[in-house]
């Protein structure tokens, strides 16, 4: 099947989600060139698996050693089918990718131990690229190209060496240590809150890449320091109002 057809055939593509979901998955085969799901013990659709709550549960493709896949209808919440796998994870016996998708969607999300999730979304009109028909065909034949460069243990040594850096700047301009380590405190916990949303989106982001109140800490110092830093972004979204 070639790319063209591929989208001509499923975009914007009526069927209900159980209807469409394995036709769908057939002609993915189809146009990447890799085998179709037959083998009950190691590559098929409808793959059991106990939920690591509780209940039983199906991933809908599944094939050892290289993923878990859930599809949904064009329109679905892809973070909740994503949920869904991670649920069944183990008792998939831990595959390295992570797929959800939607038919128009495909979100691969890398899960390899000791590595970040690091998502590759590829929409269906970008399969006429063939270096994201590649990447797509990894999935099947080598998830080891898909995993992340860095692992979570790199990524933490390099965040610390930045925070130590940034706290001897602080102390070189008369902070006190304490006042330095309570700050932060607060900008890890401001990046964890963003993350899970408990923060609105982009909030601290946006403070750190506009620049737009490394002026107004320079005026100020001590353990208020987070607090007057969100008066005034506060402040000023009222401004522009």
């Amino acid at each position: 099947m070639t790319p063209e057809a591929f989208i001509a055939l499923w975009k914007d593509n009526p069927l209900t989600e159980r209807a469409g979901a394995q036709a769908w998955f057939d002609d993915l085969c189809d146009l990447l060139g890799v085998e179709k799901p037959r083998d009950p013990d190691n590559y098929c659709f409808e793959r059991g698996a106990r939920k690591s709550g509780g209940g039983d549960g199906w991933a809908d493709v599944w094939m050892r050693a290289r993923f878990g896949w859930e599809n949904k209808r064009p329109g679905r919440d892809l973070a909740a089918a994503l949920k869904q796998l991670t649920d069944y994870f183990l008792n998939l016996e831990s595959p390295p990718l992570l797929v959800v998708a939607d038919r128009e969607r495909i979100i691969i999300h890398t899960a390899f131990t000791g590595y970040p999730d690091e998502p590759r979304e590829i929409r269906i009109e970008q399969l006429l690229d063939p270096e994201q028909r590649q990447i797509l065909k990894w999935v099947f034949t080598d998830p080891e190209k898909l995993r992340p460069e860095k692992s979570t243990a790199a990524i933490t040594a390099e965040a610390a060496g930045h925070f130590a850096q940034l706290a001897a700047a602080m102390r070189g301009r008369g902070e006190e240590g304490q006042n330095v380590a309570h700050f932060l405190v607060q900008c890890l916990f401001c990046m964890f809150a963003e993350d899970e949303q408990l923060l609105p989106a982009g909030i601290f982001t946006d403070l750190l890449k506009n620049g737009l109140f490394t002026g107004f800490l320079r005026q100020k110092s001590g353990p208020d320091m987070m607090s007057s830093a969100f008066w005034y972004r506060g402040t000023t979204e009222c401004l522009r109002c």
